[in-house]
């Protein structure tokens, strides 16, 4: 079992910000499932590694979550087995930058 962490508290507001931006309620709780849920299974099927890594708030994203309209932002640590969240975004052309 891995543990879901976010980086920074400053991190883990602007996500709780954005998801609460998010309509509607059932989308939000949807997102937080999903997003919750890596720590049960960290590497979904079909979920491919970002190529190359986006740099989010200087950490490195390497893993991405599609979940409607929405992108998790996540990179994983085998090691210490955590999964650090670093973004939640729109899905538009400014998503990957």
């Amino acid at each position: 079992m891995y543990k879901v962490k976010f980086p920074t508290p400053s991190v883990e507001k602007k996500i709780f910000k954005e998801l609460n931006n998010i309509s509607p309620k059932t989308l939000q709780k949807e997102i937080l499932d999903v997003a919750f849920s890596l720590a049960v299974n960290p590497h979904p099927k079909g979920e491919p590694k970002i190529n190359p890594p986006i740099e989010v708030y200087n950490y490195l994203a390497q893993y991405r979550l599609v979940i409607a309209n929405w992108r998790i932002l996540y990179d994983v640590d085998d090691r210490t087995k955590t999964v650090w969240i670093y973004a939640l975004r729109k899905r538009n052309e400014r998503t990957y930058r």
